[in-house]
């Protein structure tokens, strides 16, 4: 269950400006008006999963993360839980793929047309292939960024999954 702390609710602030104009954009060619009013916007950066976190006083799992990979040079859109890190082995394998790697900075913002921090699950400049891990299915809502290191948003896992026209893999490192 998330619990948005004391400080929290008065930091943040909801528009429909707190989007990513991109990020609105696309949420209305969904049909995903009604998220325009549950865009959180914080004066702090929610860049990584444990400031969004911190930020919302969510668990570190409800956080999406949206990582962008390059397997043999093409770029793959990766969600996972924030509380877990991505087996790039096991994203090569699922691919099929000679070679996994992080994508540059550069080339997830010229692939998404967002700033890395701020990805969001869908809305992207180009297509891409997407996988979300199962993990994110753990929660009955999960958070993501709105395009914007400051903007995040809550769906359910499953709606977010389909949205973002992912697969659904098993790419978490396994844990010893």
């Amino acid at each position: 269950m998330c619990r948005t702390r004391t400080a929290s609710v008065r930091a943040m602030t909801t528009s429909d400006s707190a989007a990513h104009p991109r990020f609105a954009a696309a949420l209305g060619e969904l049909g995903l008006d009604r998220l325009h009013t549950r865009i959180r916007r914080f004066p702090d950066a929610t860049r990584t999963a444990a400031e969004a976190a911190a930020a919302i006083g969510c668990e570190l799992s409800q956080i999406c993360k949206s990582l962008i990979f390059a397997a043999d040079g093409v770029p793959v859109l990766v969600l996972m839980d924030g509380a877990s890190r991505v087996d790039v082995e096991r994203v090569r394998e699922e691919l099929g793929a000679e070679r996994v790697t992080r994508a540059q900075a550069d080339v997830v913002r010229e692939t998404t047309g967002y700033a890395i921090g701020g990805v969001p699950p869908f809305g992207h400049r180009t297509r891409t292939r997407v996988l979300a891990d199962r993990s994110l299915l753990a929660h009955d809502v999960v958070w993501a960024a709105a395009g914007d290191p400051h903007a995040v948003f809550p769906m359910a896992p499953g709606e977010l999954i389909a949205h973002a026209g992912a697969a659904l893999v098993d790419v978490r490192e396994r844990t010893a």
